[in-house]
């Protein structure tokens, strides 16, 4: 059977080139990157080329990255790390998206539990955060605000650049959780005008349980983990050097090809929908169409559920997700379409294919091949009765 990988917004699989270069690290500099001696320093100096390769990719100094674990501990550390760093000036308030990942959504409730005051920012019906919202929210308490790049499961694009602007009138910092933008689009964090930015690897063919926190120049951050002294006394523990390595050729790969791979994966995206709307009465597409990452659809069938559907594709070998993996498993429905102002059903009708490089037209035409009679099938076992 031929097997179908749309779900690049789980995870994607590693680059050979990143699965090479680990293996010679793993072999080859083994040393420990805080050791002085020559091994130590062979760690040391991978380490350092990995850290410019990633703060390349987000047009950042290489000084200012923070190796982290992934995305949710970097996430955990920008907005844990800043509101203890600020928690004695009396700020004690953190605003956030009401489509955010888990990682910030739970860490905001761990700091209500502290004591702190959290607010959630609503979003329109194409998931965009308006400026308007965030304004009304900011006070003079406000310490944090965070405000995802683009959401994992539909794609969208939020204005950072109005947003920051916004926080730092009040005197807030503002952080960004790009895993599901860096390595897709072009990122500067410059121009966005962030003081924080959390990547994660295994998104752009890199390794799991590497990732990184782009922290700008003067602002402070207090550590979760306290030990040595490691990554400028900002997370202690011994670093992970392979994977690192591997984040640092994932990320140069990324920088080197994104402009044409953007325009590929939004060809086979608009292809995709296309054909689905076409072939498949009763779909729509959720979220914004035009500020989105060029890999992400996300659409709702009619009278279907998501689940059901996600096994039928899986019987097909088609590979798709109902939302964030990290949340798999639940029958909770999708918290982004909630928020988006979407209907009970809606919020668990609906698939988010997530494209990737391996993918091609002859897998995007035969996912709209079957997909009519599957969800013909699927409407079929639902039907109400009718009445004698």
């Amino acid at each position: 059977m031929q097997r179908i990988y749309l779900d690049h917004n789980a995870t994607t699989p590693l680059l050979p080139a990143v699965l090479d270069r680990m293996t010679a690290v793993l072999r080859e500099q083994f040393g420990n990157p805080s050791s002085v001696h020559h091994f130590g320093q062979q760690a040391k100096s991978v380490i350092d080329e990995a850290r410019t390769d990633v703060a390349d990719l987000i047009g950042a100094e290489p000084s200012e990255v923070l190796f982290t674990s992934g995305g949710t501990e970097a996430d955990n550390i920008a907005i844990r790390g800043t509101a203890e760093a600020l928690e004695a000036t009396g700020k004690r308030h953190v605003i956030a998206s009401s489509i955010e990942h888990e990682a910030v959504l739970n860490t905001l409730k761990a700091l209500v539990r502290r004591g702190w005051r959290t607010t959630l920012l609503p979003v329109d019906q194409t998931g965009i955060v308006s400026p308007a919202a965030l304004h009304e929210a900011l006070t003079g308490d406000t310490a944090v605000v965070s405000i995802m790049h683009a959401n994992n499961e539909i794609g969208t694009i939020q204005p950072i650049a109005d947003l920051a602007a916004l926080a730092h009138q009040h005197g807030a910092l503002l952080h960004t959780d790009a895993v599901q933008s860096a390595g897709k689009i072009a990122i500067d964090v410059k121009a966005l005008g962030v003081d924080m930015l959390s990547m994660s690897a295994h998104k752009f063919y890199g390794p799991k349980g590497a990732g990184a926190l782009w922290v700008r120049r003067g602002v402070r951050v207090l550590p979760l983990l306290t030990g040595g002294r490691q990554e400028r006394n900002r997370r202690a523990g011994t670093e992970n050097v392979a994977g690192i390595v591997g984040m640092g050729v994932a990320a140069r790969a990324a920088a080197a090809k994104m402009t044409e791979e953007a325009l590929r994966l939004a060809a086979l995206r608009d292809r995709l929908e296309a054909g689905i709307l076409r072939v498949v009465p009763g779909t729509a597409v959720n979220g914004a169409i035009e500020s989105r990452v060029p890999n992400t659809t996300n659409i709702s069938f009619d009278r279907v559920e998501a689940e059901s559907l996600l096994i039928a594709l899986d019987l097909e070998g088609i590979a798709v997700s109902t939302g964030s993996a990290c949340s798999s498993g639940t029958l909770e429905p999708s918290h982004v379409l909630k928020a988006m102002g979407f209907n009970a059903h809606r919020t668990q009708n609906s698939i988010r294919f997530s494209l990737g490089a391996a993918n091609t037209e002859a897998e995007i035409d035969r996912v709209i091949a079957v997909l009519p009679a599957i969800v013909e099938k699927l409407r079929s076992l639902t039907r109400t009765p009718a009445r004698a």
